[in-house]
């Protein structure tokens, strides 16, 4: 097995260097949820950092992401563009790209993944209603002018209910992306076991994989045609810092769309909490883990650790209804192989 060292690990390290490391023409799916590159979140950003107010620009209580910088998409598409070149590289031919991104950077996104070679073959959208608003009002601006308080007064007045242009964000869209197959589809799939995509996978009421996708009841008619499992609260952990955690229905929806066969390897090389490879892991499949930071790689390696503990309680339940042991048992261990 190529990358034999690599699979079902979470490795530290930058993963431009790692993603060098691992062989080419080797990843059937690339899942991902990359820094975002607004103001702090770059690929050198920290926990810590981040939710220290004492770092916070322009106004204290304005949150990590809220500042507007020109520089930002172009510091962003430069480093993309290097990680999309390695992962052009690792994928197989026909295997599968997807980033998350923010509306506001999406385009330098598909951009860089663009110009590195791949096939840009759809847009996903993860809906959701509920979010931070982030326009602010100028009232603290006001307060600060060298004018009387009447005066400001007024100009609250006038301005009242006008706010900075930030609409309350209710969508992450997910570049769709593909290496170019070996000849056609058909020869691609039996040469690479990858390249197509599964419409047996449905939605909400058994509708065909559409490229908007929600975990949250929105009403009836998006329900019908979008809905996907709604995850479990505890799928988290009481013990997962991580600002930005992904939906494990959503991402484990994506990988069943995709990897095709029981040896697939889905390679995340910001995986963050984990939510990649534990989606992963509960289907069966291969995994490699890439993150630079140290708390991080505890909390993944304790959620994928959760699977095991949550499955053998399941095979418990099997063994005492006494049937379909011999398949629970195979499939046990292959979910509950060493995470580290």
């Amino acid at each position: 097995m190529k990358n034999k060292k690599k699979i079902n690990k979470i490795i530290l390290g930058d993963s431009l260097e790692v993603l060098k490391n691992i062989e080419s023409n080797s990843i059937d799916v690339v899942l991902t949820d990359p820094p975002y590159f607004l103001d702090k979140l770059d690929n050198n950003w920290k926990y810590d950092n981040v939710n220290n107010n004492k770092n916070q620009q322009v106004i204290k209580s304005l949150p990590s992401g809220m500042k507007f910088d020109r520089e930002q998409g172009k510091k962003f598409y430069s480093w993309y563009f290097k990680i999309a070149k390695e992962i052009f590289k690792i994928l197989k031919p026909g295997g599968f790209f997807f980033s998350f991104s923010s509306p506001r950077l999406y385009h330098r996104m598909a951009s860089a993944v663009d110009d590195a070679g791949m096939d840009i073959r759809d847009c996903f959208l993860w809906l959701y209603t509920q979010n931070q608003a982030k326009a602010m009002s100028l009232n603290h601006f006001i307060e600060k002018l060298d004018i009387t308080s009447k005066n400001k007064e007024r100009l609250k007045n006038k301005f009242k209910g006008w706010k900075t242009p930030q609409l309350k964000s209710c969508f992450e869209p997910i570049v769709m992306a593909q290496k170019s197959v070996d000849g056609t589809f058909l020869n691609n799939m039996i040469k690479n076991d990858i390249g197509l995509l599964n419409t047996e996978i449905k939605v909400g009421d058994n509708m065909f994989p559409a490229n908007i996708l929600t975990v949250d009841n929105v009403n009836e008619i998006i329900d019908k045609a979008f809905l996907i499992k709604k995850p479990k609260k505890e799928e988290r952990g009481d013990f997962n810092i991580h600002k930005t955690v992904k939906p494990l229905a959503l991402c484990e929806h994506i990988i069943k769309l995709t990897a095709f066969y029981k040896d697939a390897v889905v390679l995340d090389p910001f995986v963050g909490s984990g939510t990649t490879a534990v989606a992963a892991k509960k289907l069966g499949l291969n995994y490699i883990g890439i993150d630079i930071n140290p708390e991080y790689i505890d909390i993944s390696l304790e959620r994928l650790n959760g699977i095991c503990k949550i499955d053998r309680k399941v095979k418990q339940n099997i063994e005492n209804e006494n049937f379909g042991i011999k398949v629970q048992n195979s499939l046990f261990n292959l979910i509950c192989e060493e995470a580290i």
